[in-house]
């Protein structure tokens, strides 16, 4: 029986466990400890901090594992090439892992190979952000490098506002630095992919509902990208340049991207599926289950065949629940019923709830403030946005006065 060490046992990773169990893997869960579903899903846990790739390598040896992965999460993708390079396993090298987990060593690699991105600096005190600020147009973003979900990082309008935001973004980082660059006012949207031994097995651009927050957050995203025949091979090309750069392979991809008169500018790239549904984005519009294509090539199996030109390459999208008032949770009214695909021309895939009466929630700023989560499939992408509509209308929280 093969065995795949997974890093990290949220509700996020749950499914991995649930799809490996299913292929007959038995599956090794390393997180910190805590009370993690993945751990009661999981063949066997170690309580090992995954940012720690020496800590991680030494469990995986224990082990002997035939492979390692995740999903939607960036804390283990260090670990993840470092063990893959150490022990010859399947999976993205030591210094990919490094550069796709630090925006500035990101932004650099992008910067001498040619990917289209924003102007950036590098700062480590008040004083060099002060200078970074008189070379930069603004708005600008002050960014910390190591964190995910948009912690960390703040638009700003102005001078005043950049020097306040740098003490919240230095707090939060685990960094003695961080990146301030342009903000690029454009529509940002999404690019899932995978990269097998050099050769890019599929490539899917999305679109992405973005929260208004310090900086846009996604909270949704949705196939086919709107602007596929427009901009689909520039997508393509600024995507591989990126992989190139970073030194991307034999790993999923998942990348960030902004879109503004036309061209096409990178964000980041990570070497990992992404957040936010997107595994299960994948999985409905190529008709699979995608966290087995991350499975198989985690563990050395071919996944070109699942990506075929069989694929139904079905309209779907995705939709995370979240409030714009804190308080403590009453009630949640959901008047949604199921309603025959035939006669929607869409299907409610998902609607599940991350909160119970009781429970305190916060006005939404990152992704750890998400309530639940809709997905929906349809014959078309529109009649999945009437559906979302109406979804959203029959569902109601009530916060205790």
């Amino acid at each position: 029986m093969k065995k795949l060490m997974i890093l990290g046992a949220s509700y996020s990773q749950l499914p991995l466990y649930e799809t490996a169990r299913r292929m007959g893997v038995y599956t090794i869960a390393v997180s910190t400890t805590g009370d993690w579903p993945g751990f009661e899903a999981a063949d066997e846990c170690s309580y090992t901090d995954i940012s720690d790739p020496e800590a991680v390598r030494k469990v995986a040896e224990k082990c002997r594992i035939d492979g390692i992965t995740t999903c939607c999460l960036d804390t283990g993708v260090r670990a993840i090439g470092y063990v893959s390079e150490k022990l010859g396993l399947k999976g993205l090298s030591a210094r990919a892992g490094e550069v796709s987990s630090d925006k500035f060593l990101m932004k650099e690699a992008f910067q001498s190979s040619g990917v289209s991105c924003a102007r950036h600096i590098c700062v480590h005190n008040a004083e060099e952000l002060k200078n970074a600020l008189d070379c930069l147009r603004f708005p600008v973003i002050v960014k910390a490098v190591d964190l995910m979900g948009s912690r960390g990082m703040f638009r700003c309008n102005t001078r005043q506002e950049a020097l306040a935001h740098y003490e919240d973004t230095m707090s939060a980082t685990g960094k003695d630095y961080c990146l301030v660059e342009e903000f690029i006012e454009g529509q940002i949207l999404g690019c899932e992919a995978m990269i097998s031994d050099g050769r890019l097995v599929y490539c899917l651009p999305n679109n992405i509902d973005a929260y208004p927050s310090h900086v846009p957050t996604p909270v949704g995203h949705s196939v086919p990208y709107k602007k596929q025949e427009l901009l689909g091979v520039e997508i393509e090309r600024q995507l591989l340049l990126a992989i190139q750069a970073v030194g991307l392979d034999n790993c999923p991809v998942n990348c960030d991207l902004i879109e503004k008169d036309g061209q096409v500018y990178v964000i980041e790239i990570t070497g990992r599926a992404g957040a936010t549904c997107l595994p299960e984005m994948v999985g409905i519009y190529y008709g699979i289950n995608y966290y087995e294509a991350i499975i198989r090539l985690a563990l050395g199996m071919e996944v070109d065949s699942m990506f075929g030109s069989q694929a139904p390459h079905r309209a779907n999208l995705s939709k995370i629940l979240t409030s714009q008032r804190a308080g403590i949770v009453k009630d949640i009214v959901n008047r949604n019923l199921s309603v025959p695909a035939a006669e929607a021309h869409t299907t409610l895939i998902d609607l599940s709830f991350n909160i119970s009466p009781g429970d305190e929630v916060h006005r939404y700023e990152n992704g750890r403030d998400r309530l639940g989560q809709i997905i929906i499939e349809g014959d078309t992408l529109e009649a999945c946005e009437q559906r979302l509509g109406e979804v959203l209308s029959k569902i109601n929280i009530e916060f205790i006065p």
